[in-house]
């Protein structure tokens, strides 16, 4: 499994579509054990990019402060898995509280 989480710096960022990275975390869906990292740079923002380019990186799944309705459709369509309103700031952590079952989200600001 690889879970996908855009980055502002050291942080999870407000909206998928702006951060300027992704943090990616190849996890052992058994142990629910991050196995593995790495930090991928965002390609230039146009609408409608970014699923298909997470998706030919592998993610399984996105974490995300928010997200508009048609990315999320997007999405669906690449079979990954949306979760919007993740209010941890750290991008492991909230990787590890997912596969815990513990991540903390809130109502999706970006949802329009």
């Amino acid at each position: 499994m690889r879970i996908a989480v855009p980055c502002d710096g050291q942080r999870v960022a407000a909206h998928f579509g702006h951060a300027a990275q992704f943090a990616l975390f190849d996890a052992d869906p058994e142990t629910r054990e991050i196995t593995a990292e790495r930090i991928a740079d965002a390609p230039p923002h146009q609408p409608g990019l970014l699923p298909p380019w997470l998706a030919e990186h592998g993610a399984n799944v996105i974490l995300a402060g928010g997200m508009g309705g048609r990315a999320r459709q997007l999405f669906d369509g690449h079979g990954i898995t949306v979760v919007t309103g993740v209010r941890e700031a750290n991008p492991r952590k909230a990787a590890e509280d997912y596969l815990k079952g513990s991540l903390s989200t809130e109502a999706n600001p970006c949802d329009h």
